[in-house]
């Protein structure tokens, strides 16, 4: 099989970690470089982007996208991992808990918040993940980290189980936001469920199974699961350019001036050949005012 450069949209089994995910990928695919745009807990599931051959150099405009979750939080019972699948810290009685309370500790979880990430966490102190030191019974202090929740939706509530859909920043930890509305609340609470919505571009409705995926593959027919490493770029200008500006690019040169009175000094736009073939991520030099390839894709 010939090498593969795209993007699966890839909706991950729950009890199978990212990088088993990953593991299976490449083995399927026979591509080396294989990746992904972001852990998802292993009992999680949902969008996981798995970027393939000269996608993976395009994964960090996925990793920073905002994230789209639907999280049950079950109030009442704190643990160490902030998910069901940590050992009890602490028990409350959420059984006096009112709508309007949770409504109330929801707002105060709305836009620009400090979060300090849970100790299982891939996070690292002095070169060490986190969660290795927290299997050794070791906790270390964590600084708060700046993060927005754009969206916090209540779906419902049904005693002591709270379903919400959120839309947030990189970096966010649905877990410690369940742990965190459970302090607030006074009776401890952590995340019953998580499903990823969508990453960027990519939505669950459109996401393929890794059962489907390892059907496809055995079937040769996986090309119509591989969505080209320019579509993560939709979100910048694009331009074409000539023959001559095509070979500069190629090699690694700026483009010639152009007349691009409209281009912001560090803007980024995405170049084509004069047939639509992708061929660089360009960014703008205003003191020379060209464009200078910052990854090349040909």
């Amino acid at each position: 099989m010939s090498s593969i450069h795209g993007i699966i949209n890839l909706n991950k089994p729950q009890g199978m970690t990212s990088f088993r995910v990953v593991a299976r990928v490449r083995k399927l695919s026979g591509e080396r470089k294989v990746g992904h745009s972001g852990t998802l807990d292993p009992e999680a599931t949902g969008v996981l982007p798995i970027l393939l051959g000269r996608a993976t150099r395009l994964a960090r405009f996925l990793v920073e996208s905002p994230k789209v979750y639907r999280a049950r939080v079950e109030f009442g019972r704190a643990t160490t991992t902030y998910d069901a699948s940590g050992t009890t810290t602490g028990r409350g009685d959420a059984s006096s808990l009112t709508l309007e309370q949770i409504e109330s500790a929801i707002n105060s979880f709305r836009g620009p918040i400090e979060q300090i990430p849970p100790m299982y966490s891939a996070i690292k102190h002095r070169g060490r993940p986190l969660y290795h030191l927290a299997r050794t019974g070791i906790e270390v202090p964590r600084k708060p980290r700046m993060v927005t929740i754009y969206r916090l939706d209540l779906l419902d509530w049904q005693s002591p189980i709270l379903s919400i859909e959120v839309e947030c920043s990189k970096g966010t930890y649905i877990r410690s936001l369940a742990h965190d509305m459970g302090q607030l609340l006074g009776c401890g609470a952590h995340l019953e469920g998580l499903v990823r919505l969508q990453t960027g571009i990519f939505h669950i409705d459109e996401s393929i199974s890794l059962a489907e995926l390892e059907d496809v593959f055995e079937h040769g027919h996986w090309e119509t699961f591989i969505h080209p490493p320019d579509s993560v770029l939709s979100h910048l200008a694009a331009i074409a350019v000539d023959a001559a500006g095509e070979d500069a690019l190629v090699h690694g040169r700026p483009l010639s001036q152009r007349d691009d009175e409209d281009a912001a000094s560090g803007e980024q736009r995405r170049a084509y050949s004069s047939d639509g073939r992708f061929l660089a991520l360009l960014r703008f030099n205003a003191e020379t005012g060209s464009w200078r390839p910052e990854k090349v894709f040909v």
